[in-house]
């Protein structure tokens, strides 16, 4: 009794998360409350974390997972999970293995921004670009706020991957302006310089994407939990490899429309009724749910809700193998097993896919999460949208106020229903 009072007086279990990321006061009405809070005995403490390191700082990733799938991590220790959680170190990896990476991984990232500020001396100044610097044929446009329009005047041609990177710098300037400006963090310039450059370094390293809208939100959380620019770009680019494929599109697709097909199979086969009434409604293919696949929940949940989400979701897509498929790049083949040693470090979702049968069932978790937002405003839907505009209005209701651990419970139960409907 004694313990279990000590456990609910530890002050790292009294912390509020808003103090933590704190919302400019003039914002605080129209913010989405904050659901999250860290409990004792679910939530992943800053003692727990501790705990599940041996000596040499190999992790219990199985202890890990388990309490994150129970109750998120807490705020001071995200960055640290984060980067497990992402794939950034080897489960199996000694702190001083880590350690080692960290500087390597800290020393590629200077060179491609030194690489990128030789193209534009705006990365690293501080500043952000929000003006076209450039002509889609290469010419400068003179800008009085662009520090690097005036290297741009003489020279010899540039190429058509600066270009293109180029013409990307104000877009990415535009939305980081608009990114989670509700925050105290980003009252700084420092700090929007920060997402900016980490951005703008990303688009040039991912040359057939660059630099979509929607990414700006993405980055922001990694860029405000990690404290070293570099470890958040890193973790960012793992965050990438696992939805870039949204990001791919070209002159008759989008990336995320195979999902949103999917997310239409998925609804077709566990709620017929409420699919057939979208489809009557003009909503086929599920456009009106673009927005929460591109941007991963960023709209429907508090800003904090938002990062608790995102860490349930990927602690039950959880694969102890993930740091090395990453590092091979093949994150998007790794094959079933019955291994009990590799089940029992995997998370709550993974380990469905990796018993299953048929490759194609290997959907992400954010789908079914998406499922289960449609599910729990099904009367609603049914009863009162009667046409497309409705069912948008409907779904605007919900920001801040859903629930992220009965959100992804929920996904888990429709994901269990679909495989059993397609194994039937």
């Amino acid at each position: 009794m004694r313990l279990l009072a000590c456990c609910y007086n530890d002050p790292e279990m009294q912390i509020d998360p808003d103090t933590v990321y704190p919302i400019r006061p003039d914002c605080r009405d129209d913010a989405p409350k904050t659901r999250f809070k860290p409990r004792p005995g679910l939530t992943l403490s800053p003692k727990r974390w501790k705990l599940l390191h041996n000596d040499e700082g190999v992790l219990d990733i199985a202890g890990m997972i388990k309490r994150v799938q129970r109750g998120g991590v807490h705020p001071t220790i995200k960055g640290e999970v984060w980067e497990f959680l992402l794939g950034c170190y080897d489960p199996k990896s000694t702190t001083e293995q880590r350690n080692q990476l960290r500087q390597q991984r800290r020393l590629e990232y200077e060179k491609l921004k030194t690489k990128c500020r030789e193209m534009d001396a705006t990365v690293g100044s501080g500043r952000v670009i929000t003006m076209p610097v450039i002509t889609e044929d290469g010419q400068p446009i003179e800008d009085p706020n662009s520090v690097g329009s005036e290297q741009q005047t003489s020279g010899a041609p540039l190429s058509k991957e600066v270009i293109q990177w180029k013409l990307t710098l104000h877009q990415i300037g535009l939305d980081v302006n608009r990114t989670d400006r509700v925050l105290v963090y980003y009252e700084s310039q420092a700090n929007l310089a920060r997402l900016w450059d980490i951005l703008a370094v990303y688009s040039w390293v991912d040359k057939d994407i660059g630099y979509c809208q929607g990414m700006s939100d993405l980055c922001s959380p990694i860029s405000i939990i990690l404290e070293h620019e570099a470890d958040a770009f890193w973790c960012f680019e793992r965050l990438m490899r696992r939805v870039r494929g949204n990001f791919i599109s070209t002159s008759t697709s989008i990336g995320v429309r195979a999902q949103l097909t999917t997310l239409s199979t998925i609804m077709k086969s566990v709620d017929p009724k409420l699919h057939e009434h979208l489809e009557n409604l003009d909503g086929g293919e599920y456009l009106f749910a673009f927005r929460m696949l591109m941007v991963l929940f960023r709209r429907e949940f508090s800003f904090v809700d938002t990062m608790y989400l995102w860490e349930l979701m990927w602690s039950m897509e959880y694969n102890p193998n993930l740091f090395s498929m990453l590092e091979s790049d093949s994150c998007t083949s790794r094959a079933t097993t019955k291994d009990e040693s590799v089940l029992r470090q995997c998370g709550k979702f993974e380990r469905k896919i990796l018993q299953a049968a048929k490759k194609e069932e290997e959907i992400p978790l954010s789908v079914f999460v998406v499922a289960s937002v449609l599910e729990a405003r099904n009367k609603k839907l049914l009863g009162e949208a009667k046409g497309l505009d409705d069912v948008v209005k409907i779904l605007n209701e919900i920001t801040g106020s859903l629930d992220a651990k009965k959100a992804c419970r929920e996904a888990l139960q429709i994901h269990e229903k679909y495989l059993n409907m397609v194994k039937a």
